[in-house]
């Protein structure tokens, strides 16, 4: 019997897979995905299941999970520590593991579920940090050309909750990636307010890596975004919708008391969550099936009966009533795989 991809996203949610294909080894990964392309059999490549959101249908190809694990630690008393971690290994373990070591730089990014290589396609980002501030370089296979290809930081493309992978999907499988991180105890600075504010710190201010990391997956689980089978509000792929990034006149249109962010380029991002909750979509809107999480309107959950259908009516019928209400189209950050949400209001 074919196995349900709803056992392998944290949605729970999708139907079943053609060929499932379980990669331990980086040979294996590869050969799984090499054997899909010759025989021009459809692909899709899953590493955590915490950011998609498959069909009903499932898919009907080959999907290769990827389980690859080994964290390579090169550390150096001068020069900090690159620290290389094959791509299947689990994200939050990782950031455990850079917090008992001492090494400086994930530890905001605690409690995000997923794996390693999925962190620089979508460029992982929470409470002031982001992949991108200590990915060295990511390894890759190169599915057009045939090739492992290896791309420095500054050619991954990285921007807020996005990459030159993601841009191209389906075309590079994350084989490794590599960190440049700092050894110490203290964090990186904590810019993020309601961080700073819970470790009595002024933003920009460091404190212990081990504190910042508690404190994190407090504030992570008292918005249902720690993974826990006992709670139905971590049933989902975390923040279903990105923060809007406006241009100059659309976020002139916006209320007055809207949260704004001025970027570098001229843009403003706003804040989704905000514009959800202003927008009539209170914290547990929806039904038995599919709902906002009862601790933080920006997931979208599973009850414990929904199907992909369900889950996708709720989230277009958010879309709609934002835009109603402010001219802004939400933009999904999970990817959908096999299904789709309406194409964006003019």
């Amino acid at each position: 019997m074919p196995e349900l991809l709803a056992d392998l996203t944290t949605l729970r949610l999708g139907g079943p897979a053609r060929e499932l294909v379980h990669a331990t080894t980086e040979q294996s990964l590869l050969d799984a995905v090499r054997s899909a392309d010759r025989s021009g059999t459809p692909l899709l490549v899953i590493g955590g299941g915490s950011n998609l959101v498959v069909a009903d249908a499932g898919f009907d190809g080959t999907v290769v999970r990827v389980e690859t694990t080994g964290i390579h630690d090169d550390s150096d008393m001068c020069g900090g520590a690159m620290v290389t971690v094959a791509a299947g290994e689990p994200w939050d373990p990782f950031v455990a593991y850079a917090v008992d070591h001492g090494l400086v730089g994930v530890e905001a990014l605690s409690g995000i579920p997923g794996s390693v290589g999925a962190s620089p396609i979508q460029n992982v980002g929470a409470y002031g940090q982001e992949v991108a501030d200590t990915v060295a370089s990511v390894r890759c296979w190169d599915r057009t050309d045939d090739v492992q290809r290896t791309f420095a930081a500054a050619d991954c493309g990285f921007g807020y909750r996005t990459s030159r992978f993601k841009r191209d999907p389906g075309r590079f499988v994350v084989l490794a990636v590599t960190f440049q991180l700092r050894l110490g105890t203290l964090s990186a600075p904590v810019r993020y307010a309601e961080l700073a504010r819970t470790l009595g710190v002024e933003a920009g201010a460091r404190a212990p890596m081990t504190e910042v990391r508690e404190a994190v997956l407090a504030l992570r689980s008292r918005k249902g975004m720690v993974l826990d089978a006992a709670d139905q509000d971590t049933w989902s792929a975390g923040s279903f919708f990105t923060n809007p990034v406006l241009d100059a006149d659309a976020a002139r249109l916006l209320p007055v008391e809207a949260p704004r962010w001025e970027q570098p380029d001229g843009t403003v991002k706003t804040s989704a969550a905000w514009l959800i909750e202003r927008a009539g979509f209170a914290k547990g809107y929806g039904n038995e099936r599919a709902a906002l999480s009862g601790k933080h309107t920006l997931a979208l959950t599973n009850r414990g009966a929904a199907s992909t259908t369900d889950l996708l009516a709720l989230a277009a019928d958010v879309q709609r009533g934002v835009h109603e209400a402010y001219g802004v189209w939400l933009v999904n950050e999970p990817v959908l795989v096999g299904c789709e949400l309406p194409a964006p209001v003019g």
